[in-house]
């Protein structure tokens, strides 16, 4: 109760900083790599390069990326997201693409037979029976965010890395805890809840 009193107030300061760090980096990620993972399968050539170079930035340290945003962006949030917005482009892009590009060659040909243009295919058929496809990179994205999030500390954005580098700093595993145990149990019912609404959208296309 006494160790609540004193830090119950941060711990949730820190959380919601955290979670909205990670939100909206993933949000991000999803309003662009979606429909540039459409688009990408509507090219004759290149688009394996294109998601090879943006494959690029998961090949960065996050501690080398986001110091790298510093004499760009100063410290704070906007760095801190924007390299966590590159580092969720990946798993849904790849999977926007490969998922649209599954889709069953039979229902494309019935939909041009009814008469329907390209971007109706694409509303109307491809997205809805590559979506259980799509969330299966959502939901990748998501959770490696939550996790990389840990380190935006490191640059003045705050969040729970705070209180996990405090207590590397000040030999304290206490510290380390608070911020090390809300950070899992978020990245787990994030990942538990996409998991669901990426099932549920299997089975209803399937």
């Amino acid at each position: 109760m006494n160790f609540w009193a004193e830090y119950g107030n941060e711990i949730l300061l820190k959380f919601w900083e955290h979670f909205y760090l990670s939100f909206l980096s993933t949000t991000l990620g999803i309003l662009v790599a979606v429909p540039l993972g459409a688009f990408l399968t509507r090219l004759k050539k290149g688009s394996e390069t294109i998601i090879k170079v943006i494959g690029v930035f998961q090949t960065v340290p996050s501690l080398a990326l986001l110091s790298i945003m510093i004499p760009f962006f100063g410290i704070g949030k906007v760095p801190a997201v924007i390299a966590l917005f590159l580092y969720s482009l990946l798993p849904i892009l790849r999977n926007t693409y490969v998922g649209i590009n599954s889709v069953n060659q039979t229902y494309l040909d019935a939909a041009k037979g009814m008469g329907m243009s390209q971007n109706q295919r694409l509303m109307q058929i491809e997205l809805p029976l590559a979506m259980g496809v799509i969330m299966a990179g959502i939901r990748v994205s998501a959770v490696y965010v939550i996790s990389w999030t840990t380190l935006a500390a490191y640059i003045g954005a705050g969040g729970l890395g705070d209180f996990i580098f405090n207590g590397l700093n000040l030999y304290r595993m206490d510290l380390v805890l608070m911020g090390t145990i809300p950070i899992t149990l978020l990245a787990l019912v994030t990942d538990g809840i996409l998991k669901k609404s990426e099932l549920r959208l299997t089975k209803d296309r399937g």
